[in-house]
C-alpha cells in the first residue's frame, strides 16, 4: 500500500506541475503612470545574503514594507514544510483559483498582465514547493515571467496579505514585501486545510508590538 500510495501521489502532483518555465530575471518592476523601475533577481539574492542593496527599487520597497531590512530578510528566507500533493490541490481548485486571483491584486506579470497572474503564480509557487518546501525567497526567485508592482491603469499598487489579523498598519497590511513574507504560512495552511490562525507567524510575532514605521 505505501509504494501505490507515493507512487500515486507523484502522479498527482507531476499531472499540476508546468513544464519546466524559463525564469524570470526581473521579478519586480515598479510601474507607475511616469515610468519604471526594474529590480532584478540578482540583486534581490545579494540583499537576502547579506543585508546591502544599491538598488533603488528594492530600497524603496523595503522602507515602505512595515518591516526592518533584517525583519525582510528573516522572513524571505524562513522555509515552511508543505504538501505538494495537498497543495497542487487546493492551488487547483476553485478556492485555490480565488485565493490566487485575491493574491495578485497589484503584483501582475508584466507583459499579460492580469491575463496570467493565475497561472504565473501557481507555476512559481509549485516550483518552489518540488522538494516539500517553500519560501518567499524561493517563490519569488521561481516566477517564470517579470513581474510588476502595478500603480496605473486601475492597480493601485495595493497587495492583500492573506494574514490580514497578523499584521499591523497599513504598510504590513498592503506591501508588497509584506505580501511576500506572509504567503508561504498561508499556502501551508491551505495545504492542510488549516485554519491560517494555526500556522506559527513566530519570526514575525516579537516585533508586532512595535510601532510601524
Amino acid at each position: 500500500m505505501g509504494s501505490r500510495f507515493w507512487i500515486a501521489t507523484l502522479l498527482v502532483v507531476a499531472s499540476y506541475f508546468p513544464a519546466s518555465p524559463a525564469l524570470s530575471g526581473v521579478p519586480v518592476r515598479l510601474s507607475t503612470g511616469s515610468g519604471v523601475w526594474s529590480s532584478d533577481r540578482e540583486d534581490f539574492e545579494t540583499f537576502l545574503k547579506d543585508g546591502r542593496t544599491s538598488d533603488r527599487g528594492i530600497a524603496s520597497l523595503v522602507r515602505k514594507s512595515g518591516w526592518t531590512a533584517d525583519e525582510v530578510r528573516a522572513g524571505f528566507l524562513r522555509l515552511y514544510s508543505v504538501d505538494v500533493a495537498g497543495l497542487a490541490r487546493f492551488l487547483n481548485s476553485e478556492p485555490g483559483v480565488i485565493f490566487l486571483k485575491n493574491q495578485t491584486r497589484s503584483y501582475i506579470p508584466y507583459a499579460s498582465l492580469s491575463e496570467h497572474r493565475v497561472e504565473a503564480l501557481r507555476s512559481a509557487i509549485l516550483a518552489d514547493a518540488a522538494d516539500g518546501e517553500i519560501s518567499a525567497a524561493g517563490i519569488l526567485a521561481t516566477l517564470p515571467t517579470d513581474f510588476r508592482l502595478a500603480r496605473l491603469g486601475g492597480y493601485d499598487g495595493v497587495q492583500n496579505v492573506c494574514a490580514e489579523l497578523r499584521c499591523e498598519g497599513s504598510e504590513q497590511c498592503t506591501s508588497l514585501l509584506s505580501w511576500y513574507m506572509f504567503l508561504p504560512a498561508c499556502l501551508e495552511a491551505n495545504a492542510m486545510a488549516t485554519a491560517v490562525d494555526e500556522i506559527d507567524f513566530s519570526p514575525l510575532e516579537p516585533n508586532r508590538n512595535r510601532r510601524p514605521r
